[in-house]
């Protein structure tokens, strides 16, 4: 499914919007869009920090980003984060928690 390269920034909350989102970038930045904005792997990790959701009393918050891989596309050896419909904000025990909050990514470039 194609999608919009993600860059650094482009993902800011979890789907409660209590949660930001910190990527920590794996390796050195080799791409970016716009001129000035990094492009993030699969590789990259998409921590929230932050979420305060909690079910029945027990906090259940997000902590992690998982965003899909470009088939075509490879930065480092790596395959290229893209924003598709499919992407999700998991809890600790992988439990699907909703959609992350993005800004408005850049719309230059779409990789498959």
């Amino acid at each position: 499914m194609p999608g919009f390269l993600i860059q650094v920034g482009g993902i800011t909350n979890c789907f409660h919007q209590s949660g930001i989102v910190n990527p920590t970038l794996v390796n050195p930045p080799r791409v970016k869009v716009n001129g000035t904005q990094q492009v993030l792997t699969v590789s990259d990790l998409l921590v929230v920090a932050g979420c305060i959701f909690n079910v029945s009393g027990v906090a259940h918050p997000c902590v992690k980003v998982r965003v899909d891989a470009a088939t075509r596309v490879k930065i480092n050896g790596q395959p290229a984060a893209i924003l598709t419909p499919t992407a999700l904000c998991l809890a600790a025990d992988q439990a699907p928690q909703g959609i992350p909050i993005s800004i408005p990514t850049q719309k230059r470039v779409i990789a498959t």
